[in-house]
């Protein structure tokens, strides 16, 4: 993983879906993430509820969940991911760390999470949390 600076201290993690995007929050002192209402947007409207988030939690950065095969290939939802994570960058001009997602979705219904989005935002975000330095 790219090195985090610390001066970035809290994120806003998202779970990018064709429907539905997750989201979470969590900073680098808790290592945890809150689950947070799902997005229920696409194109620009999603957009729009992200800066919404944004002005609402105030992140550091953020980090985009990329799905891949459970072998490590890349799939179709990898380069939309990829791509959303760019678009995220240039809209909003924060850094935009990319995790591998993947069984995010599963291990979130496992733990019981009521919103499978938002509790996959938050594995993603606590996978991201534990490995900065």
């Amino acid at each position: 993983m790219t090195a985090v600076p610390l001066t970035q201290q809290s994120f806003l993690a998202l779970d990018f879906g064709l429907k539905r995007t997750g989201v979470a929050v969590g900073n680098r002192m808790l290592r945890q993430a809150l689950p947070q209402p799902t997005i229920r947007a696409e194109g620009d409207a999603r957009f729009e509820r992200v800066a919404e988030r944004l002005k609402e939690w105030q992140p550091d950065a953020l980090v985009v969940g990329v799905p891949f095969h459970p072998d490590g290939a890349p799939h179709e939802n990898t380069a939309r991911a990829q791509k959303f994570a760019r678009q995220l960058r240039g809209r909003f001009g924060l850094p935009v760390y990319e995790v591998d997602e993947r069984y995010s979705t599963t291990e979130a219904l496992a733990a019981g999470a009521a919103d499978a989005d938002a509790g996959a935002a938050c594995v993603i975000l606590e996978q991201f949390l534990r490995n900065l330095e």
